[in-house]
């Protein structure tokens, strides 16, 4: 197989023996593999590599593993993420199907097992790919609520201030709200799926950007019906849906 048409997969583990024995395993299969030893790095490389498949670590550095694993469901539902991890209770294998893995394998595990899962769920997403279904889509290309529409795919939001151009941040805030509409959301979960940020970061930076969306579409910005303050926790949106 030449490199240009293997199938691409990202390896997130911090224990370097392991992703870089799996990196190698991979390659002898014929896929392109790259590594990711940190949850940014992952979530930074899944945006410039576009890998075809992702085999994800829960227990690593700065944003674990199911923070990365909500970040990219976010944005894209169809990717196959194989999470890899020696959580193996059963609640943690709930929690990660739950969250959007495809598949879970425990730590320690075989490696013909693996390739073979590897190679099952490449095989599925291109049958996917090809029969071209979205339906299943948890963020549609075009939301409506209150008199407002937010136009994803245009990267256009139409409001009471007319047309808005939305930058790239705006879109992500966005689109975690309407994932999670209903549903309280902390500044701290903001950061982490939004920016990136762990640990004692300031959320101010948060606080602005809800200061530009409630402008952009409530009505009375200073009461705001839509994106909502929850003291000691951070915001919720709750839209009239049409």
């Amino acid at each position: 197989m030449k490199t240009e048409e293997a199938k691409r997969v990202l390896i997130v583990e911090d224990e370097i023996h392991i992703a870089e024995g799996l990196k190698l395993n991979l390659a002898l299969q014929g896929y392109a593999a790259q590594i990711a030893t940190s949850g940014t790095d992952a979530i930074d490389m899944w945006k410039r590599w576009r890998p075809d498949l992702i085999v994800l670590d829960l227990m690593l550095p700065g944003i674990d593993g199911l923070r990365v694993l909500q970040c990219i469901r976010l944005q894209d539902e169809r990717i196959p993420i194989l999470i890899l991890s020696a959580r193996v209770a059963s609640s943690d294998r709930v929690k990660g199907l739950s969250y959007g893995a495809d598949d879970y394998l425990p730590k320690p595990f075989n490696l013909d097992e693996f390739l073979l899962r590897v190679e099952r769920l490449l095989t599925r997403a291109a049958w996917s790919g090809s029969n071209g279904a979205d339906a299943d889509a948890r963020i549609p290309r075009l939301y409506v609520f209150g008199g407002n529409r937010i136009n994803f795919e245009r990267g256009l939001a139409s409001c009471k201030q007319g047309e808005v151009r939305l930058t790239e941040q705006e879109l992500k805030l966005l689109r975690l709200f309407v994932a999670n509409r209903f549903k309280p959301l902390s500044r701290e979960k903001l950061l982490a799926v939004g920016w990136g940020y762990t640990g004692k970061m300031t959320t101010r930076t948060v606080d602005n950007f809800m200061v530009r969306l409630r402008r952009y579409f409530e009505d009375n910005p200073r009461k705001p019906k839509y994106f909502r303050s929850l003291r000691s926790v951070g915001y919720v949106f709750e839209p009239d849906e049409e």
